[in-house]
């Protein structure tokens, strides 16, 4: 359920303000609504000027979520597919690049490994994301059913996985401590949720993400 909280200020833009550091969240993902102010006339000049403000949480649309029931013909031919692009892209890579694709429990495994192919992974790994989205279309493109592609580079998403939960560790004692939730920058499902995973039986703490796709965020926030 989406939050709502009241502030008051001497003017609009120090009630917003305030309101913002309460309810933990970036201006975009708030509805922000006037609802009193209390100007000073002839008479009461003296008398200090009120402003309250509401700001709401705006609610995210959530997908329709649905049961993965791919056959192994399915995942078979996704397997073809993909390893007929590999064999190609693979190699214009240089650097020695090298690939391996492994189905696990109904899941296309894929890792890439050489010498100085940062760039394959790009900051904060979009260059990998927009590859395994590349790798994931391929898989469908015969498919009834969705076929789950998981692609890494270097290992680079086993590394994110320990800077994620150190992030996640820092920013729940920091909510514990003062009370106040906390927003992490705009991340991809798959490191959402690492976080969501990492603070489940945390008993102090919760997290849920709002916003929409590509700045879906997660909030972290003290259980009440």
């Amino acid at each position: 359920m989406a939050r709502s909280i009241t502030v008051e200020g001497k003017t609009t833009s120090e009630a917003i303000e305030k309101g913002l550091k309460q309810i933990g969240l970036p201006k975009e993902l708030v509805d922000i609504k006037v609802i009193e102010e209390n100007k000073k006339s002839f008479f009461d000049i003296l008398a200090p000027k009120v402003v309250k403000v509401e700001l709401k949480e705006k609610e995210a649309k959530k997908p329709e979520e649905f049961e993965i029931e791919t056959t192994e013909q399915e995942l078979e031919e996704a397997r073809k597919d993909i390893e007929t692009f590999l064999k190609e892209f693979v190699p214009k890579l240089g650097n020695k690049a090298e690939y391996k694709i492994e189905l696990k429990e109904k899941c296309l495994y894929i890792d890439i490994n050489g010498e100085n192919i940062g760039n394959l992974i790009g900051y904060r790994g979009e260059a990998l994301y927009a590859l395994e989205n590349i790798l994931k279309n391929i898989a469908n493109k015969k498919s009834e059913n969705r076929v789950v592609v998981r692609l890494d580079i270097e290992n680079y998403k086993e590394k994110r996985i320990k800077t994620l939960q150190d992030v996640a560790r820092k920013k729940a004692k920091l909510v514990e401590k003062t009370g106040k939730a906390i927003t992490l920058e705009p991340m991809q499902a798959y490191e959402r949720k690492i976080i969501h995973s990492f603070l489940q039986e945390n008993e102090y703490v919760e997290t849920r993400s709002i916003g929409q796709e590509p700045r879906r965020r997660i909030v972290i926030s003290k259980k009440q």
